[in-house]
């Protein structure tokens, strides 16, 4: 009996030692087939960082204003009697663009100059008899004032009828004209428009920072969508003395040649003021900016003996400054010559095997032009 239970007892740990045995060879061979996996070469495109000439700018968006632009509107009512103009014409200044019609008035006016003549017989002819003492002072003095009254009322009649002619104010460009040959005209109603083309001004605003980097006759560039990648040159003319108390901008303004009529008012419009003198910093595409909790970050691509493909990366954090375009300058962390992944870097950790195919880069444009497709 006893044989058996020793016997029994024997089997049981051989079989007990065998499963522990087999789960610790297991571990082993698991553990060593970890350690001798690798993750393979991820593939990236690179680009060397350079140096290049930069120019800080502080960037806005304004609107084309003319120098000067008007609805012009008769005081008067009345039935259009005369057009002198036609729509987009060029007008000068003091030009008659349209009349009412003013017969009635126009008699009004006569009779109160013939009424203001015979006032000015009369005292002429009292102060040759008071010479002679034919007639008083007295006389002479109201004939004085019946001439005042008469000249008083000439002048008020020939106002009325000047108000029922439209003359240019400015010189400058006609718009679409709204009114037609005998239509009745209310006091008010616009006519047309006439706006002052040469030059042109865009008004933008600035946080109040700029204030200290901008001033009157400073340089300043502007682009409108109308022509894509080209740029305007002009100078600050006036800045708005007082600070918007809600958004804490300043109002300014600039002034741009526009002899050949290519800006017209109401057109939306970029500027780009340069401040300060340029520097040269270390340029790269912003697609090689990882940005994490931490700070940004970029990978740098070094030789790594012993490895697949003979090259690493190896994660740096930096600094950036400003952006134009596609490009943003780096301000320390790396330099001028480092080999920098610019694509394919979501990937990748510190110190992961890679390889370079740079077929495909991504764009390094300091100014792209946006096409439609």
């Amino acid at each position: 009996m006893k044989k058996r239970m020793v016997l029994m007892l024997i089997a049981v740990g051989v079989v007990f030692g065998a499963l522990y045995g087999f789960q610790v060879f297991k571990g082993t061979m698991i553990k060593q087939a970890l350690a001798s996996l690798k993750d393979p070469p991820q593939t990236v495109a690179t680009m060397d960082a350079v140096t290049l000439p930069w120019q800080t700018a502080i960037k806005a968006v304004g609107t084309v204003r003319a120098e000067r632009g008007a609805d012009l509107a008769l005081e008067a009512s009345g039935i259009v009697s005369d057009l002198n103009f036609k729509s987009g014409d060029e007008a000068k200044e003091g030009q008659v663009l349209l009349q009412l019609r003013a017969d009635s008035d126009i008699a009004n006016l006569e009779a109160l100059k013939a009424t203001a003549d015979i006032s000015a017989i009369t005292l002429k002819r009292d102060q040759e008899q008071l010479k002679i003492h034919a007639v008083s002072q007295a006389t002479v003095d109201s004939d004085t004032a019946n001439l005042k009254k008469a000249l008083a009322q000439v002048a008020e009649q020939q106002a009325v009828v000047d108000k029922k002619t439209l003359k240019a104010p400015f010189a400058g460009r006609l718009g679409i004209r709204s009114v037609d040959l005998g239509q009745y005209l209310s006091a008010g109603t616009t006519i047309v428009t006439l706006q002052s083309l040469d030059p042109i001004f865009i008004d933008f605003f600035l946080p109040q920072q700029a204030l200290a980097d901008i001033k009157v006759g400073q340089k300043v560039t502007a682009g409108v969508d109308t022509f894509p990648g080209e740029a305007l040159e002009g100078t600050i003319s006036a800045i708005n003395p007082k600070v918007d108390t809600a958004s804490r901008n300043v109002q300014v303004r600039a002034a741009f040649d526009n002899s050949k009529r290519r800006l017209t008012p109401g057109m939306f419009a970029t500027v780009n003021v340069a401040v300060g003198a340029p520097a040269d910093l270390v340029t790269l595409p912003q697609t090689a900016i990882t940005a994490n909790p931490y700070g940004d970050i970029v990978f740098l691509v070094e030789k790594k003996e012993g490895g697949a493909t003979g090259l690493a990366v190896k994660q740096v954090f930096v600094k950036t400054g400003e952006t134009r375009g596609d490009q943003i300058a780096v301000t320390s962390g790396i330099k001028a010559g480092d080999t920098v992944v610019v694509a394919g870097q979501m990937k990748l950790h510190n110190g992961s095997a890679v390889t370079v195919n740079n077929k495909t880069l991504p764009t390094n444009d300091a100014a792209p032009v946006i096409v439609d497709r």
